[in-house]
């Protein structure tokens, strides 16, 4: 199954005049009426798309996205100050990007002032020859050095799905890369070389060092994750066996070697192509959770499970939704007992919408609250969510005559208390 690149649009960058008014809840499915939600005017132009939410050490959340721009793609960011969005700051642009709706870019800041950030650039070769691009910033964000490309296989294959996280102080990167792939395509049946895991670290004076292969056959297309615990980074990813078994798995950054991946939950989802569906992980207050989404058994849901002991072991896998959930999730750490979820539901009576609850290491559900309807569709991309003091923050493609643009709300983290003990 592959996924579709979406092209620069030239739709110009006249900014959104979002308001920020108490946004209208839709109660649908049991789900909660909430007026605790509320709208944030969007830094975003018209054309803007594939958000990304960073929360900053010591406080505060920037959020990066795409916007078609003179020079082809941009890559802006701006930072949540004062419960209002930074005037939009750009970090680079290019006319040779590759630019998809699943694999985007990100801004990701290692300490206050040090921060990372990626974009895919195209290469020659084929509709999936693109490379990873790094940069980084020693000043919050205001001046970034010039793109460093982190593998040197130089094949004209895939290399992206990144997640940026930090190593000993340093930005690392973890990504996709399909030089084993090198004439073959998404659907070949050669499952002996495919997609593979890779990692690297790049250093203060700009070189790559620690170059890793983290695991030599994963999913061609579905996002990575990692989080940051008390004992180092814990990664997500969706494996692939050689029997096309395409669960969740998990590994473990010690002592600068990753360990085996192991599955998260032995759903024993088969399926000959990549869903596009990948995972979220979060940590905080001791508590490690990952959601994902899977259709083991023809039966779509999203489901989470949780560790406590840094990503060593999980506990058995709880449904949040299985009334044919499309999927897109993202987590956040809430507390040492419980953690928030978000991910992108539809139903019949309800049409698609954006989601979120919280759920109990015990397995004890809140009540979901719908953040906002969404398009299903794939322009929609992949919700993001974030903790910003006594608030959530979301942010998520609006998608309207075609048109896409990037809407942003704030949910008061009280919303989620009440409901039961967790």
């Amino acid at each position: 199954m592959k996924f579709t690149s979406v092209p620069p649009t030239s739709f110009g960058t006249t900014r959104l005049l979002v308001f920020s008014l108490v946004i209208t809840v839709l109660a649908a499915c049991g789900e909660h009426r909430t007026d605790s939600i509320t709208g944030l005017p969007s830094p975003g132009g018209v054309g803007s798309a594939q958000p990304h939410l960073a929360e900053i050490p010591g406080g505060g959340v920037v959020l990066i996205w795409l916007e078609p721009g003179d020079d082809g793609s941009a890559l802006h960011y701006s930072v949540l100050q004062d419960g209002q969005w930074s005037n939009a700051t750009s970090v680079a642009s290019g006319n040779n990007w590759f630019v998809n709706w699943a694999d985007f870019p990100s801004v990701v800041p290692i300490s206050k002032s040090h921060w990372g950030a990626h974009w895919l650039r195209r290469t020659p070769g084929n509709s999936y020859s693109y490379e990873v691009v790094l940069s980084m910033s020693d000043d919050s964000g205001k001046t970034w050095s010039e793109g460093i490309v982190p593998h040197d296989d130089g094949t004209p294959t895939e290399h992206g799905f990144v997640s940026l996280f930090p190593h000993n102080g340093e930005l690392a990167a973890l990504w996709l890369d399909g030089r084993e792939m090198q004439g073959q395509t998404h659907d070949s049946e050669d499952s002996n070389a495919g997609m593979t895991l890779r990692s690297a670290v790049l250093a203060g004076d700009g070189q790559v060092v620690q170059s890793k292969l983290v695991d030599g056959l994963v999913c061609d297309c579905c996002q990575t994750d990692v989080a940051m615990t008390s004992e180092g980074p814990v990664a997500v990813y969706r494996n692939r066996s050689e029997g096309e078994i395409r669960d969740i798995f998990v590994t473990r950054l010690v002592d600068d070697e990753w360990t085996p991946g192991f599955a998260v939950s032995d759903d024993g989802w088969e399926i000959a192509g990549c869903p596009v569906n990948g995972p979220s992980i979060s940590a905080g207050h001791g508590l490690v959770t990952v959601a994902w989404f899977t259709a083991a058994d023809e039966m779509p849901r999203v489901q989470a499970a949780f560790s406590t002991d840094s990503g060593r072991s999980f506990g058995n896998a709880v449904d949040l939704d299985s009334d044919s959930p499309i999927g897109r999730v993202t987590s956040l750490a809430f507390d040492s007992r419980s953690s928030l979820v978000a991910w992108i539901a539809e139903s019949p009576d309800a049409g698609a919408r954006l989601v979120a609850l919280r759920v109990g290491i015990d397995g004890a559900l809140g009540q979901p609250v719908t953040i906002s309807p969404i398009d299903s569709g794939r322009l929609a991309g992949f919700p993001q969510m974030a903790r910003s003091g006594d608030n959530v923050v979301f942010a998520w493609t609006h998608v309207g005559d075609r048109k896409t643009s990037v809407r942003t709300a704030l949910l008061q983290a009280s919303a989620f208390d009440g409901q039961r003990n967790y």
